[in-house]
């Protein structure tokens, strides 16, 4: 197991940042950690890098404790913080082989510019830190934290800033790093989940509410799918709620439009055209449709 965290708690005066919160992470797995802001996803990686101690409960990385040993810890696991820490009056190759002094690492001059290549860097590298744009920053400090080769990877916020074609290079690299390495990596765009992760957790209020493979994860709410029906005239959402295999619905202000949350392995078609029918109505649209991962976020942390 690359990272193991159980009953990891931090206490800030009467508030619980993280309140016992447990979960593994294992090599070749992207887990996305979600939550709102203030959540504890910050404080919780800090802990594992060794940043910020624990007030209770323990974490781990390759066996090694983050209390304990957080030498071997650092030396196993690259980090990218929400707000990226960078010399900016140094050049992009000066700080990159800062770093690899730092991490005495033999074989710098190669593997900087590897990762350069790797990182998108090279139009760039030969600029100071400071003159970049912020989506470049983004790339100095994700190629700093691939420096060393570490085992684990922990990305805070990592594709922030960048613009579209970066954002799939990069999105692309963190794919390729997951096939290998433990990659643990927290974001707000909810289509990088879906599109990069295999599993994920998330936390609000410093508690864990949520810990799935992505699949699973679509179809905690309300069974595999939904249905998305648009009629002639609006109806009552409550009179939508009796339809059989149907457990809630939400209407679209905007139009005649309903979304039916369906109990796990109901098919509600049939029953929908038949409400249709003795409720004079006419049915215009009946698509089924699967939770995103933004409305499964939502749920579980309003």
């Amino acid at each position: 197991m690359s990272v193991s965290v159980n009953n990891l708690t931090k206490i800030y005066g009467d508030q619980h940042a993280l309140a016992g919160i447990s979960f593994e992470a294992r090599p070749g797995q992207i887990l996305g950690f979600l939550g709102p802001n203030g959540a504890g996803k910050t404080t919780t990686m800090k802990i594992i890098t060794c940043y910020l101690s624990q007030s209770a409960g323990t974490a781990a990385v390759c066996g090694h404790d983050v209390s304990t040993e957080s030498l071997e810890v650092r030396k196993l696991v690259g980090y990218l913080p929400e707000h990226n820490p960078l010399y900016k009056d140094m050049y992009v190759r000066e700080y990159l082989q800062f770093a690899a002094r730092a991490n005495r690492l033999s074989g710098a001059k190669s593997r900087i510019e590897e990762l350069i290549e790797m990182t998108g860097l090279t139009r760039e590298s030969h600029k100071l830190i400071g003159a970049l744009s912020k989506g470049y920053r983004q790339r100095v400090g994700l190629a700093q934290a691939m420096l060393h080769d570490p085992q684990v990877l922990i990305l805070d916020e990592p594709t922030s800033g960048l613009d579209p074609n970066q954002l799939a290079e990069i999105r692309a690299l963190i794919k390729t790093l997951g096939e290998q390495k433990t990659v643990i990596f927290s974001t707000h765009i909810m289509q990088e989940v879906q599109a990069l992760c295999d599993r994920v957790i998330i936390i609000d209020r410093g508690r864990l509410v949520a810990d799935d493979p992505i699949e699973r994860l679509q179809r905690r709410l309300a069974g595999d799918t939904s249905l998305v029906v648009t009629f002639d005239k609006p109806t009552d959402t409550g009179r939508l709620t009796q339809i059989s295999g149907v457990n809630r619905a939400v209407a679209n202000p905007k139009a005649p439009h309903y979304r039916l949350y369906l109990n796990a392995g109901a098919d509600a078609r049939a029953e929908v055209f038949r409400y249709a029918v003795d409720n004079q109505l006419t049915l215009l649209g009946m698509q089924s449709e699967e939770l995103s991962v933004e409305e499964v976020f939502r749920a579980l942390t309003s």
